[in-house]
């Protein structure tokens, strides 16, 4: 026998932080139907279980931590479902995107290396030529 939905939704945020969007897909996929999906989240909200707004800040704040650039964390955040208001907020609540371009390149020793990897991570082309004071060839 199927467990209610709501049981679902708890269990689910028991082993990891999801979001109201992902949570409807897995409901979803699991069979329950639209009407029973959206009570379950519901309640969950009610009871503070699920938080869209905290897990946008948390999952922005642990990207920003491993050196993200705000576009990345953008597309990762709106992958996730969440809202366009839950993403600007998320993204104001971080350390400047040059801030974080400067740490990255500085770790990393600058030069040639730290623009490639601040390229991959997402940087905007500006801000690695401020920051790497390096000429980037289109």
């Amino acid at each position: 026998m199927r467990k209610d939905a709501f049981r679902a939704v708890v269990d689910a945020l028991a082993r990891r932080d999801l979001t109201s969007a992902e949570l409807q897909q897995r409901l979803t996929r699991a069979g329950y139907g639209s009407d029973v999906c959206a009570d379950a989240i519901v309640r969950a909200v009610a009871a503070g279980y699920l938080d869209d707004d905290r897990v946008a800040l948390e999952r922005a704040r642990r990207l920003a931590e491993r050196g993200a650039s705000d576009a990345t964390i953008r597309d990762e955040l709106a992958r996730r479902g969440l809202s366009d208001e839950a993403v600007v907020a998320a993204l104001d609540s971080l350390t400047p995107e040059s801030a974080r371009a400067e740490r990255l390149a500085s770790r990393m020793g600058g030069g040639t290396r730290a623009a490639r990897a601040l390229a991959r991570k997402g940087y905007p082309e500006d801000i690695v030529e401020r920051i790497l004071q390096l000429d980037i060839a289109e």
